[in-house]
């Protein structure tokens, strides 16, 4: 009779919609078989593998790892998706997409594409790659890596119908991999830079910072690109209180689908607004883009989950305006001391010093103040990050925070958000920079003394990556020039690294003059979740027989 062979199961490690990971395994088929006996042969060899398969798969890197039970091992993702919102180009405006992932994965192979988002997705294994495309990318990709390590660009679909997109990678192209969108309007209705870094789909997000008011025209754009509907409610909360709007439930999302709501639906004329967005089943991209008229357009990033401590890096020193809006959603006021990370580490900005928020309520202040008789933003001229901390550690309330940026220059400007954000942990990216000194790096260490290694890929059309250390005081901000790759040609990646202290916070602004207006905008850099810790299992025959 054949042996039936035995193969360890396998084990796939995934973002998830959260933007952290989980492992799943897959089973492999056994060959062999033959009568009855043959069958029981194989039912045994299916418990056998369950068993052996897992410690097999992780072996311990060390003896005195494997003694100690429990321990966990390092692995990196072996799937990464990404959903991107609808650009808010309107007819005239372009839309740039930009995918990079980092060279140095330990797996091989595998592909990183992006797609619009019209239908479910299709499997990539099932579909087959375009001539010349690494194997995996679906058949119609828009936009597909050659190879990690070397970022690829190119355009959205045109005009003011374009969809949303789902950016995917797979073996070696999932640890790191990032997508930014980027669009440019010069139309007078709605001028302005206007990028987002695309995420995982969740059924959570927090925006700070939405607004009805004036000539605001604010959308929440949202994107299913699973193979099954969802369901979506929005919860807005105001001054007084939440708002409550029987249109902003129950929104059904088709499978394969992108929707942009204007907020005005759902609540007018309201100055300061925060926004929920829960999937109440299915799951879902969520984005907000605000529009101010003439004075500049953006997305707004969406903020970390409710916390009592929140840090918001980028603050630009040339800043001519800046006004801090901040939500307690729960059922508790926040008393909140209010500190300025400088060059030389946290302070105190006279007149702001702390802020009281109601429960369930919004508040906000124009952050500036006034120095020998002139008006001064509260950042002294330097770059910046703002800190939120409990006015008494033992009543600690979550919030969620937004800091609404203006920049000037000959009575022409643009806006940008900046929200509360995540550390950059062992390592977090942007795929789209630009040569010629048009991006800002800021690197706030909000904790202990930091050193990081800041590194730049080889340019989409050429150009060699480069790397450096930079070292930031305790609680300190550090402004920099994004470096560039010699010989650069097109955009590249930009990654960094924390190499000790900290923990670290980071922003990349991008700051460009179209028309004579000083177009920019701010993204967050949060942890890339490359790896994952993945529990350790002994090999212990007697589980058989208990």
């Amino acid at each position: 009779m054949k042996k039936p062979s035995l193969k360890a199961p396998k084990l796939k490690i995934s973002r998830d919609e959260s933007g952290g990971e989980r492992p799943s395994f897959k089973a492999t088929a056994l060959t062999g078989g033959g009568a009855r006996t043959g069958q029981s042969l194989l039912a045994a060899a299916v418990v056998l593998a369950a068993v052996f398969g897992i410690a097999e798969l992780r072996p311990p890197v060390t003896p005195a790892a494997a003694a100690v039970k429990g321990a966990a091992t390092t692995a990196q993702v072996e799937r990464t998706s990404l959903v991107c919102p609808q650009p808010l180009q309107g007819l005239t405006g372009s839309t740039s997409y930009t995918l990079f992932s980092p060279a140095g994965a330990k797996a091989t192979g595998g592909a990183g594409y992006l797609s619009d988002v019209a239908q479910p997705p299709a499997t990539p294994a099932a579909s087959p790659a375009p001539s010349g495309t690494p194997g995996g990318a679906p058949s119609g990709s828009r936009l597909v890596l050659t190879k990690p390590g070397v970022p690829a660009t190119g355009p959205a679909a045109t005009g003011d119908t374009a969809p949303g997109t789902l950016a995917v990678a797979t073996g070696g192209y999932a640890p790191g991999f990032s997508v930014t969108q980027t669009t440019t309007v010069t139309d007078q209705s709605g001028v302005g830079m206007s990028g987002i870094n695309c995420t995982p789909a969740g059924t959570s997000f927090w925006f700070s910072g939405v607004s009805t008011a004036g000539d605001r025209v604010d959308y929440v754009s949202l994107v299913n690109a699973d193979s099954v509907p969802a369901v979506v409610d929005l919860k807005l909360y105001g001054d007084k209180g939440p708002i409550d709007n029987d249109a902003a439930t129950g929104i059904t999302l088709p499978a394969g689908s992108s929707q942009d709501l204007r907020l005005p639906t759902f609540a007018q004329n309201v100055n300061d607004l925060a926004l929920h967005v829960i999937a109440r089943s299915g799951r879902v991209g969520a984005a907000v883009h605000a529009t101010d008229g003439t004075k500049g357009a953006d997305w707004i990033p969406a903020s970390v989950e409710p916390t009592s401590s929140v840090v918001l890096p980028g603050l630009p020193a040339d800043m001519s305006a800046a006004r801090l809006v901040i939500v307690a959603p729960g059922d508790d006021d926040a008393d909140l001391k209010i500190q300025i990370s400088g060059k030389n580490g946290w302070f105190t900005p006279a007149g702001h010093e702390t802020i009281h928020v109601k429960a369930g309520m919004i508040a906000a202040t124009d952050l500036q103040q006034v120095v020998g008789g002139t008006t001064q933003q509260v950042n002294r001229g330097e770059v910046g990050a703002l800190r939120l901390t409990p006015s008494d550690p033992a009543h600690p309330t979550p919030i969620v925070a937004s800091i609404r940026v203006d920049r000037s220059q000959n009575g022409k400007s643009d806006a940008a958000w900046i929200t509360g954000s995540a550390l950059i942990g062992q390592r977090a990216g942007i795929a789209e920079n630009r040569g010629g000194g048009a991006g800002t790096l800021y690197l706030t260490s909000s904790g202990d003394a930091a050193k990081v290694k800041v590194s730049v890929s080889a340019g989409s059309g050429g150009g060699t990556p480069a790397s450096q250390e930079v070292s930031i005081p305790a609680g300190a901000t550090v402004g920099m020039q994004v470096p560039e790759p010699a010989g650069l040609n097109g955009v590249f990646g930009l990654t960094v690294e924390t190499e000790s202290g900290g923990p670290v916070v980071a922003a990349r602004m991008l700051a460009v003059n179209v028309n004579n207006i000083p177009m920019f905008t701010i993204q967050p850099l949060r942890d890339d979740h490359s790896t994952v810790q993945v529990p350790q299992a002994d090999q212990d025959p007697g589980v058989l027989i208990k």
